[in-house]
C-alpha cells in the first residue's frame, strides 16, 4: 500500500513539473472543445444529399387537389409515389434509370401530360401498347371485351358532349371506322389502337377527369411513379376550423392504393 501511494505521489509531481517547465507530453494535452457549427454544417449537407437522392430516384410525395380520380383517391389525400419503381431520369441529363418493375394494365400512376409539361396528374393506365381501346355509353372495352371496373364512378351522364381536343383519336382509329363521320364523346369512343410506346390514361371519375380521352396518348419517359400508400387524408372541403386536425379521415391514413 505504501508503495502504490508513493508511486502516485509521484506521478503527479512529476506532471506538475512537465506543465512548470511548459514540456506537456502530447498525450496528455486535454482537446478542444468539439466545433459545433462545423459538425451540424457537415450534417445538414449529409441530410439534404440524402433527401435530393431519395426524392430523385426513390420516393416523392404528392398532395391530390382535383377529384379526377374519385373515390380510389379523394382531395386532401396525401401520396407516396414510388420513383423507383418505374424508373426515373438523371436530372439535366437524358439517361434514364431502369424501374426494379414494370408498369402494367390498372396501375395508379404519377406522371408529366403533354398538355401542362409543368403539372403533375395521377390517373389509371389502361391501354398499353398494342390494346385496342373503346368505350360505348361509359363501359370500357379492352380488346374486345368488356372491363368490370368497380373503381370507376359515373356521376354526370347526361352531358356526353363531344370536345374538340378528342381530334387527335382519328389518327389512331381502326381501319374500319369511317373518320369523316367520327364525333367521339366523353363517354362513347373508339375504337382505337395504342401505338408501339404510348400508353393510355382515364381518371376514376370519368365524368370529372380530363386524361387520354382529351389529350392524347402517354410516352414513357414521363412517368414519374407508381402511388403506392397513402401516408396522411384530410377533408380539405369541410367548413370546421383547423381541418387538418379535426377532419382526419383515419381510414385512409396508412391504406393502400389500388
Amino acid at each position: 500500500m505504501k508503495k502504490s501511494r508513493a508511486r502516485k505521489q509521484g506521478d503527479l509531481g512529476d506532471v506538475k513539473r512537465n506543465l512548470d517547465s511548459g514540456n506537456i507530453p502530447s498525450e496528455e494535452i486535454a482537446k478542444g472543445p468539439p466545433n459545433v457549427i462545423k459538425e451540424w454544417s457537415q450534417s445538414l449537407i449529409v441530410a439534404a444529399v440524402l433527401f435530393f437522392l431519395i426524392r430523385t430516384f426513390v420516393l416523392q410525395t404528392f398532395v391530390i387537389t382535383s377529384g379526377s380520380m374519385e373515390e380510389t383517391l379523394m382531395v386532401g389525400d396525401f401520396l407516396v409515389a414510388d420513383r423507383a419503381a418505374v424508373g426515373t431520369r438523371i436530372p439535366g441529363t437524358q439517361i434514364r434509370i431502369p424501374g426494379y418493375s414494370s408498369i402494367k394494365r390498372g396501375d395508379v400512376l404519377v406522371f408529366d401530360p403533354p398538355h401542362e409539361p409543368d403539372l403533375k396528374l395521377v390517373k389509371r393506365l389502361v391501354g398499353m401498347p398494342g390494346d385496342t381501346l373503346s368505350m360505348s355509353d361509359g363501359l370500357l372495352m379492352i380488346n374486345g371485351k368488356s372491363q368490370m371496373e368497380g373503381y370507376a364512378k359515373h356521376v354526370d351522364p347526361s352531358t356526353d358532349e363531344y370536345h374538340p381536343w378528342m381530334s387527335w383519336q382519328l389518327d389512331h382509329l381502326v381501319e374500319s371506322i369511317e373518320r369523316a363521320s367520327y364525333r367521339p364523346t366523353r363517354d362513347n369512343w373508339g375504337p382505337l389502337v395504342v401505338p408501339s410506346g404510348r400508353y393510355f390514361m382515364l381518371g376514376d371519375n370519368r365524368h370529372s377527369s380530363l386524361d387520354s380521352r382529351y389529350w392524347g396518348l402517354l410516352e414513357r419517359w414521363r412517368f414519374e411513379g407508381r402511388a403506392t400508400v397513402l401516408y396522411f387524408s384530410y377533408n380539405r372541403d369541410s367548413y370546421r376550423p383547423f381541418p387538418w386536425i379535426r377532419e382526419i379521415r383515419w381510414e385512409r391514413t396508412f391504406s393502400l392504393v389500388q
